[in-house]
């Protein structure tokens, strides 16, 4: 896999949350309990997420996590950036320092390009675009599928 759980509940949970109709604070707990994620664990994630400004958190009874911004002004990549870092579309394939044109590895070429692709797809695709795909699809969130679209 070429992203981190913890990337992979954070696309998961932001897609989650772009899903919410309206603009309210979501208990990380009832994001664990729909997605089937460890809360603990999400929680680390989600503030991740949070310090870069793609959510935005409030305590106390009806507090929770919301986006910052909505879904069709999010892409993927912001996300990936702020849990992952920007290491997937900048190292070698093999984790070879200096890997380059001058001095390649033997996939060199080929991962430069399916980088490429990559970061155009994360660049391009938006929570939106996800949210609408997954309802028209009635598409999983979860391993067992049994996530119901809002």
């Amino acid at each position: 896999m070429l992203l981190s759980s913890a990337c992979v509940y954070g696309l998961r949970a932001s897609v989650y949350l772009a899903s919410v109709s309206d603009d309210s604070y979501v208990s990380i707990t009832k994001i664990s309990e729909e997605l089937d994620i460890s809360r603990h664990f999400l929680t680390k994630v989600l503030q991740k997420l949070t310090d870069n400004d793609i959510m935005e958190s409030m305590k106390g009874p009806k507090g929770g996590v919301r986006l910052t911004r909505p879904g069709d002004e999010i892409v993927l990549l912001e996300i990936v950036a702020a849990i992952d870092g920007m290491d997937i579309l900048t190292e070698c394939a093999l984790g070879l320092p200096g890997c380059g044109t001058a001095k390649p590895c033997p996939i060199h070429d080929q991962w430069a390009d399916t980088r490429d692709e990559i970061r155009q797809m994360l660049t391009e695709t938006t929570l939106r675009n996800l949210v609408d795909r997954g309802k028209a699809g009635n598409l999983r969130l979860t391993e067992e599928g049994e996530f119901k679209w809002a």
